[in-house]
């Protein structure tokens, strides 16, 4: 099996780990730029590959880039949380194509920040692996598994459960994958997808207007991040006021 691996993220990490551990080498590496990556040296490290085999944030788009990856002969492209659109010209290198890892259960949750619009949406759950086309998030499912969203759940602590299960998705499927026959599961209906956007302009709590009070938990719970620049406020004596809420069953 002949790969290139695009990642970012711990989860890239291990899963690249794996792929080796079972004996298979990625031909290239695509990680993010200096500005927005996390684990690009870690990757490097793990991936055994010089430099002149790495692409840093969109080089892999360059025609000379096309060009070296074109003549690899590549199976397969590996897509784990990488941060960046896959041009027509990419998804056409692989023999096999271009695969990618997503925190949601398409498909529901295409897009951003999957985690929140399950909370607020209360939508089906999960992590998928797929195909990828030009069309975000609209490839044919290999394999996919669907996780409860519990009612004291964050996006952050349904975050961290759902890295988990992504990997075990992965490698349920890996057999299939390097037997070139993976699953090719059509998306039977549009389900929901949402932009990076959508979700800051929902983080503005009106304290003179009455809400429902579960309506108000779950945009709270839904904007409960790693990063208080994504939490709800409101605006008091002129002051933004940040709100994140931690959620526990309680003994009885």
């Amino acid at each position: 099996m002949k790969f290139a691996f695009a990642g970012d993220r711990k989860i890239s990490c291990t899963i690249l780990k794996f792929i080796i551990s079972k004996g298979y080498k990625p031909s290239a590496l695509f990680v993010s730029d200096f500005d927005t990556t996390s684990h690009d040296d870690e990757l490097i490290e793990i991936s055994g590959l010089d430099e002149s085999l790495v692409f840093r944030g969109n080089e892999f788009k360059d025609p000379e880039a096309i060009e070296f990856l074109s003549a690899l002969g590549l199976d397969y492209i590996f897509g784990i949380h990488f941060p960046y659109i896959i041009p027509a010209e990419i998804l056409a290198i692989p023999k096999i194509g271009v695969v990618n890892l997503h925190p949601a259960f398409l498909p529901y949750n295409k897009g951003w920040h999957t985690p929140s619009w399950a909370i607020i949406e209360g939508h089906p759950y999960g992590a998928t692996l797929h195909f990828m086309e030009e069309a975000l998030d609209e490839g044919d499912i290999i394999h996919q598994k669907r996780m409860d969203v519990y009612p004291i759940d964050t996006a952050h602590s349904l975050y961290k459960r759902v890295l988990k299960l992504e990997e075990e998705v992965f490698y349920e499927s890996f057999d299939s994958l390097l037997a070139m026959k993976p699953n090719r599961i059509k998306q039977l209906h549009k389900g929901t997808s949402h932009q990076k956007k959508e979700l800051k302009a929902l983080r503005e709590i009106s304290i003179s207007e009455n809400s429902n009070a579960i309506d108000l938990i779950n945009k709270i719970r839904a904007l409960t991040t790693n990063d208080q620049n994504e939490s709800a406020y409101f605006i008091l004596e002129g002051k933004k006021i940040g709100v994140q809420i931690n959620l526990f069953y309680q003994n009885e």
